[in-house]
């Protein structure tokens, strides 16, 4: 027992600093800050670091700003490039410019030249994107159903303020689709049925990272329960709490083979247009109490959720 309650606290101050990098990439990180975040001895942190994540920190780093910022590039066309770099974390165009091509092979131009051109081939030739999905990934394949689906996304999408809400959370580390199912129904569920959280407890889908920009091994999801602050976590569960603000939502009701669909035009076609921009707080899915769920149909409710500051 000893054992188990030791690693879920390596593992809860671990999740931390992700979550701190993930909050200040635009500022000046070092080791010694993220130790103290992670209460963890400065002396040994990279070291404990690097065998933690298989990783380095800077190579970690550079990783996530180039990908946050290959998102942002996708999601923001019309902001300057050394803004989005700035934006992460870089000091010039040049830097960013260089780690770019040395991550994804191109250039941060030819890289939004690329998704738009994409975007637009989809959306004349039929084939919707379902580039990011908090569940599953999934094609949906019908041009006049998908068109209908982002004029209704454009119409749905609201602005709310979000309290912060604490929640319990499972981590599933690898590739995103049918592994998040499984992972839901052999990891959560069991314990969910446990410590008695049912369908009157709202639920949290939370991905980390866009599968479409991130190594499938290294694509983060969180499968989160509402709990009271006071919650006592058992059976390897960590607790964090999700961040107040500025939400854009979008009332989802469809199928898994449409979300993906969904997400793509909220960030793709939504948001661009929107004024708005995303920050460091996570994207998410929201189950609240009692969400439909037809399990012969395959159709649910949720409430797709994005992080937005003006732009």
């Amino acid at each position: 027992m000893a054992s188990r309650d030791s690693r879920s606290e390596y593992e809860s101050r671990m999740h931390r600093v992700l979550a701190y990098i993930d909050e200040h990439l635009d500022e000046q990180l070092d080791l010694a800050t993220l130790a103290e975040v992670a209460h963890f001895s400065s002396f040994h942190f990279h070291r404990l670091f690097s065998a933690w994540m298989g990783e380095t920190f800077g190579d970690y780093l550079r990783r996530r700003r180039v990908e946050v910022a290959a998102m942002r590039l996708a999601a923001q066309p019309s902001t300057r490039i050394l803004n989005i770099a700035l934006s992460v974390g870089f000091g010039s165009a040049e830097a960013f410019t260089r780690a770019f091509k040395s991550r994804f092979g191109c250039s941060p131009t030819t890289w939004r030249e690329q998704q738009s051109s994409q975007r637009h081939a989809k959306s004349n030739s039929g084939q919707a994107n379902s580039k990011h999905s908090q569940t599953l990934q999934a094609s949906y394949a019908e041009h006049e159903v998908s068109r209908k689906l982002n004029k209704e996304i454009i119409m749905k999408v609201t602005l709310i303020d979000r309290q912060p809400a604490s929640v319990a959370y499972f981590r599933h580390l690898g590739p995103y689709g049918e592994p998040i199912a499984r992972f839901w129904q052999e990891t959560y569920v069991p314990w969910a049925v446990m410590n008695k959280l049912g369908a009157d407890h709202a639920r949290y889908g939370i991905s980390h990272d866009d599968p479409s920009i991130t190594a499938p091994e290294q694509c983060r999801y969180d499968a989160c329960a509402e709990v009271l602050p006071d919650f006592m976590a058992t059976g390897g569960a960590l607790m964090k709490t999700i961040p107040s603000g500025k939400y854009a939502v979008l009332r989802f009701k469809g199928t898994v083979e449409q979300v993906g669909e969904a997400w793509a035009a909220l960030l793709r076609d939504w948001l661009p247009s929107s004024g708005l921009q995303l920050d460091g707080r996570p994207c998410f899915e929201y189950y609240p109490k009692g969400a439909a769920c037809d399990g012969k149909t395959g159709e649910f409710e949720c409430e797709i959720c994005i992080p937005v500051i003006p732009l």
